[in-house]
C-alpha cells in the first residue's frame, strides 16, 4: 500500500470518528421537551433524614396530577394504601391525611414539614418532575444526560440520576436525587424518586 494510500485511510478514518463524536455528542446535550402545564405521573419515592439523633427512612408511591394552577398529590404506603392527598393552587395549599381533618396553609413545603415530619417539596417538583429548575442565580435550568446537575435557589441539591430515554431528542427525566444539608430541624434530607414510564 502506497503512503499516499495509507493517508487517505487515516484522514478517512478520522473524519468518521469525528462525525460519529458530533453525533453522540448532540444527542448528550439534548435537553428536555417544553414545560407542559397538564402532566399525569405516577412513580415511587423513598426519603431519608435525620431527626433529633434519629435516623428516619420511608417508603411509598405517589400519583401527580398537574393542571394549569393546580397540583394535587396523592401519598400512598408501600401496600398502596393512600396515606395523605395535597392540594395545592395558586391562593392556598391543602394536605389531608387519612383519618385526620385537613390543614391549609400558604406555603406548601412549610404544610408538609409540620404534617408530615420532612418538607416535600411541591412547588420545586412542578419543574423538577419534567427536567427543569431555578438555579442559586436564579436562571431557569433545562437538565439533559450531559447536564443533570444544579443547586436551586431555595437550596435543594438535584441530580437527575436516569433519563428514560437518554438518548431521545427530548429525554424525559426517570430517576432524580434532591438533597438538602438541613432545613428547620431536619439534617441530611434525601429524597429519591422513580418516574414510572410515560404512555
Amino acid at each position: 500500500m502506497t503512503i499516499t494510500r495509507r493517508l487517505s485511510l487515516l484522514v478517512l478514518s478520522v473524519t468518521l470518528a469525528s462525525l460519529a463524536g458530533c453525533a453522540t455528542t448532540s444527542s448528550n446535550v439534548a435537553t428536555v421537551g417544553a414545560y407542559r402545564d397538564t402532566i399525569d405521573l405516577a412513580g415511587r419515592l423513598s426519603v431519608n433524614y435525620q431527626k433529633d439523633g434519629k435516623t428516619e427512612s420511608l417508603n411509598g408511591s405517589f400519583d401527580w396530577a398537574q393542571r394549569p394552577g393546580s397540583v394535587e398529590v396523592t401519598l400512598m404506603n408501600p401496600l398502596g394504601q393512600t396515606e395523605a392527598v395535597i392540594q395545592l393552587t395558586p391562593q392556598s395549599a391543602t394536605l389531608t391525611q387519612r383519618g385526620r381533618t385537613p390543614l391549609s396553609e400558604a406555603n406548601i413545603d412549610t404544610l408538609t414539614q409540620r404534617t408530615l415530619g420532612w418538607p416535600l417539596p411541591v412547588s420545586g417538583l412542578r419543574d423538577w418532575l419534567q427536567g427543569y429548575a431555578v438555579d442559586a442565580q436564579g436562571q431557569r435550568f433545562s437538565a439533559s444526560p450531559a447536564r443533570n446537575e444544579v443547586t436551586t435557589q431555595d437550596g435543594w441539591r438535584l441530580r437527575f440520576v436516569e433519563w428514560q430515554d437518554p438518548n431521545a431528542a427530548q429525554p424525559v427525566p426517570r430517576v432524580l436525587h434532591a438533597t438538602r444539608a438541613a432545613v428547620g430541624d431536619i439534617q441530611d434530607l434525601s429524597i429519591r424518586i422513580v418516574i414510572n414510564p410515560q404512555g
